[in-house]
């Protein structure tokens, strides 16, 4: 991914060495470069020019780097900025991506990552602004894609790559990754943008209605038949269909799939004439291939047809600077649908979020997000509100004395339980005579009869 050949950067570091540094690297690679030693000369340049990209050292004197990025976000929302810092710590990292920085790196740099994230932000997070790409530079194919992760940005340029040819792609990823959402975003980078995309889960159709889903079917062909029915590569005629889960796909039916790629035709259940078709495929799917096709549960031939052009999508996990931005992209959609005022996280609630583990990826921060927007009633989303959505415990701290009454309780609890409320056989498990157990039911308020299987009974 180039950057457009003069950008213009503006880079802001105290330290003179460093700044001539820079400087030199960014010239070398072909950029303008403007360089000052404070935000407040970082803001006078601004008032007379604007730059495409802001290069910032977090420590300054005066105004540090987070307030000049909150000055410059105030006038020039879309001027992306990244932040160098050689304190970087996680939750530092985190409140700059979760207020809009594009990104952070730390101190010492890798030269070469700096100029790639550098000519990435220029791409992705300012597209407009080179007027020689003209209608190449709208981005607005993925704008339903929120990421400035480098790993993002690698395979958004291959998607837009692939889009302009009607090769069949394959997506790869884990459930909740986000696979349904790369598939439209390549049609509408695509020439078929403005034909439909329609997209079917093959594995949430049960086998014996996926044939006629997909094909269609005549009118009484099978019982329940009652009028024709246009399948889904019909409906889906000019434009793209979308095989989700393609892996979940039953052998007969892959077989009949293959036919319809190769001869660009459909029959519907029950026809005896087949119907020409114009559909691009896309497909995706979190199985491994290659074990299914050595099992013989997916057919090689057509794993060839659909696999002309293959792209992975990272989990999550692999993408973390992406967290707080996705969070907060789905809080201010979600605050809407409940209606709520909240103007973001806490800050402890955004390292959480971006330290979890996100097992269920994309899909299940949405789900949290929208669980701690339902639950909210402050403006600032709280740790324990995130937690509670992300089921991690609060850590509570008890003395031992606490500690340990509660563990004796929750003990007695266990065993009348599993006594069914007899009091001689919880004292003999425990190994106490009835009189002291009785005693420590009595200290802890616990009385044996509503453990008894056939209810409490008279004291």
């Amino acid at each position: 991914m180039s950057a457009p050949i003069g950008a213009h950067v503006l880079l802001v570091d105290d330290d003179p060495d460093l700044l001539r540094l820079l400087s030199m690297r960014l010239t070398a690679a072909g950029y303008r470069v403007t360089a000052v030693e404070s935000a407040e000369a970082a803001l006078s340049h601004l008032a007379m020019e604007r730059p495409q990209l802001v290069l910032s050292d977090v420590q300054l004197p005066g105004k540090d780097g987070l307030a000049l990025f909150d000055a410059i976000r105030a006038k020039h929302p879309s001027l992306p900025v990244i932040l160098l810092t050689a304190h970087g710590t996680i939750p530092d990292a985190v409140e700059a991506t979760s207020r809009g920085v594009y990104t952070y790196l730390t101190k010492p740099f890798n030269g070469k990552a700096l100029l790639e994230t550098i000519s990435q932000a220029l791409a992705l997070g300012s597209p407009n602004n080179d007027p020689s790409k003209g209608n190449t530079a709208n981005e607005s194919w993925r704008e339903a894609i929120v990421s400035r992760s480098n790993v993002m940005a690698e395979l958004l340029a291959e998607a837009k790559l692939v889009a302009g040819s009607d090769a069949s792609v394959l997506i790869r990823g884990e459930s909740g990754s986000g696979k349904e959402v790369l598939a439209q975003a390549i049609h509408r980078a695509s020439p078929r943008a403005s034909q439909p995309f329609v997209a079917v889960n093959c594995g949430a159709i049960p086998e014996s209605l996926l044939e006629s889903e997909l094909f269609g079917h005549i009118k009484g062909a099978f019982t329940g038949a009652v009028a024709n029915h246009a399948g889904l590569f019909q409906a889906a005629n000019g434009g793209t269909l979308f095989l989700d889960e393609i892996g979940d796909m039953p052998v007969a039916l892959q077989v009949k799939l293959l036919r319809v790629l190769q001869e660009r035709v459909v029959r519907p259940v029950g026809a005896s004439q087949a119907i020409p078709i114009d559909v691009r495929i896309m497909s995706a799917t979190h199985r491994d291939l290659d074990a299914a096709m050595a099992v013989g549960e997916f057919r090689e031939d057509l794993y060839y047809r659909l696999n002309v052009v293959s792209l992975t999508l990272p989990t999550l996990a692999e993408r973390r600077e992406d967290i707080p931005l996705l969070a907060n992209h789905f809080l201010a959609k979600l605050a809407l649908k409940y209606h709520k005022r909240v103007n973001g996280f806490a800050p402890e609630a955004v390292k959480a979020l971006a330290t979890a583990p996100w097992p269920g990826n994309v899909r299940q921060l949405h789900n949290v997000v929208e669980q701690v927007s339902a639950l909210a009633t402050t403006p600032l989303i709280p740790l324990a509100l995130v937690q509670r959505a992300l089921r991690v415990p609060s850590v509570e701290v008890l003395t031992f004395t606490e500690a340990r009454l509660r563990f004796e309780r929750e003990y007695l609890v266990d065993l009348l339980k599993l006594t069914d409320g007899s009091v001689a056989d919880a004292a003999r498990l425990a190994g106490r005579n009835r009189t002291e157990f009785y005693r420590l039911l009595q200290k802890h308020g616990l009385t044996p009869g509503v453990f008894r299987a056939d209810g409490p009974v008279a004291e």
